[in-house]
């Protein structure tokens, strides 16, 4: 199936009145508009299986390319949101040499972003389709790690009663797990740094995240698989000691990228 490049303003958001009070989503998407960024769609209004554009992302997405495939010419409004996460980091790092830490650190703020978006439509906007998607799908891989229905239900809760504080427990637990997985040789060694993260209370949602795809591809095209510059150890430090670090992140990438 051939697919054409698009802008975003040629597509339609789907589920965006669910977003609509969540300022920093309207920030992301204007990145993504001022940029032109593009997307790959199928040609003459066809619509291509989920099974495909979901093997063509996970596979041949590459940070250095606007190449995210869609199935129509209709986009998630969180997925609006993601891809413009990985877009600003891009431009954030860019200059920088290329490390395992540069990918790992945009894979990490944009899918904390998707559980900080859960936090703040939980009680806002119950009918949001992306809440009936994630949340279930979040459920569902909490109960494969053996949490109890009860505790998962009270840390949505607690999601809910502090967004910005759930976004940055887990996107500091994603880039310790990843770029410690990145430098594993061994099953057992890679086993240990789950076995290590356990204790933490996102660790059910682990394998929620495409992290064996995060670390095959750091793996397989960073120029030293368990780097990390110092450019990204920086960033990484300056959001654990930020008070918000989406704040931050919004004050030094997302309007940096608009100036």
């Amino acid at each position: 199936m051939p697919f054409t490049p698009c802008r975003l303003d040629d597509l339609t958001i789907d589920d965006e009145r669910s977003f609509r009070h969540v300022g920093l989503y309207e920030q992301l998407k204007q990145t993504l508009r001022r940029d032109g960024y593009r997307f790959l769609v199928p040609e003459g209004g066809a619509e291509a299986s989920w099974s495909r554009v979901l093997f063509l992302n996970l596979t041949f997405w590459s940070p250095e390319s606007q190449s995210d495939v869609l199935a129509s010419d209709h986009i998630d409004a969180d997925v609006v949101a993601h891809v413009a996460w990985h877009h600003v980091a891009r431009k954030a790092l860019a200059g920088h040499p290329p490390c395992a830490g540069a990918l790992l650190l945009g894979e990490a703020i944009a899918s904390a972003f998707d559980l900080y978006l859960v936090g703040r439509l939980l009680g806002h906007a119950p009918e949001s389709t992306f809440l009936e998607t994630q949340v279930p799908a979040m459920v569902e891989a909490a109960a494969e790690a053996g949490a109890p229905e009860e505790d998962v239900s009270r840390l949505f809760d607690r999601i809910a009663a502090n967004p910005e504080q759930a976004f940055e427990d887990l996107r500091s637990l994603l880039f310790d797990v990843s770029m410690n997985l990145v430098q594993c040789t061994t099953t057992a060694q890679a086993d240990a740094v789950l076995e290590r993260a356990s204790a933490h209370r996102f660790a059910p949602f682990l394998h929620h995240y495409e992290l064996s795809t995060w670390v095959l591809y750091a793996k397989a095209h960073a120029p030293t698989p368990s780097s990390c510059s110092a450019a990204v150890r920086a960033i990484d430090d300056a959001l654990r000691a930020a008070p918000d670090s989406l704040a931050w992140l919004e004050a030094n990438w997302v309007e940096s990228v608009a100036h």
